[in-house]
């Protein structure tokens, strides 16, 4: 393995733990920032960015281990949301969890790559895009599997799951999500534009 090579490795190491520390303490953050009954997932954007810069397998990692924090402080009590869909379903709570976080990463990271072969720039704003699309969706195609739970516990007389999910839990929290990574990402780009000039030297 020579010096350049080994230099790659070690960078990228370096950026991933970066990363990794990002996505711990942006979780333990926007886990008190709440609307209704769930948080904001600030955590998304070090997801995305790992994603662009060291592809999607890095990125479903990052998503992964945010998915992990969120079951966690759901099993001890931490996150009342997720403990009361654990108690009563235990392994799609933790799949919920698990899988979200990891394929909005993998998605990111995926549409980067096929998308940055043509334009850096679009690319960058696809992958933003879709961290918080994936996370979401995931959360509610997955949540109405939990629905009698969710009626037990969360929704009121005279509304909807759908409803308590797609306006109560995502609505704006969504759309924060959503916009925040919108607009970090010309900040993402360039970040990437310049990992990746050095990664070729």
């Amino acid at each position: 393995m020579d010096r350049k090579t080994t230099k790659q490795r070690t960078l990228r190491l370096v950026q991933l733990a970066i990363l990794l520390a990002l996505v711990i303490v942006l979780q333990q953050f926007g886990s008190s920032v709440r609307v209704g009954p769930t948080s904001f997932s600030l955590v998304l954007i070090p997801i995305a960015l790992g994603g662009m810069l060291l592809g999607p397998g890095s990125g479903a990692f990052l998503g992964l281990v945010f998915g992990v924090i969120v079951l966690l402080a759901g099993v001890f009590g931490q996150d009342a949301f997720t403990q009361i869909l654990f108690q009563d379903h235990p392994f799609l709570t933790s799949l919920t969890c698990l899988g979200k976080g990891a394929a909005a990463g993998f998605v990111s990271g995926l549409l980067y790559q096929l998308i940055a072969k043509k334009n850096r720039y679009v690319a960058s704003f696809a992958a933003a895009a879709a961290a918080p699309v994936v996370n979401t969706g995931l959360f509610i195609l997955c949540a109405l599997l939990m629905s009698d739970t969710l009626s037990a516990n969360f929704v009121a007389d005279g509304t909807t799951v759908i409803y308590f999910l797609v306006i109560g839990c995502a609505g704006i929290n969504f759309l924060v999500e959503f916009l925040v990574n919108l607009l970090v990402s010309p900040a993402l780009h360039m970040v990437v534009g310049v990992v990746t000039k050095q990664l070729r030297r």
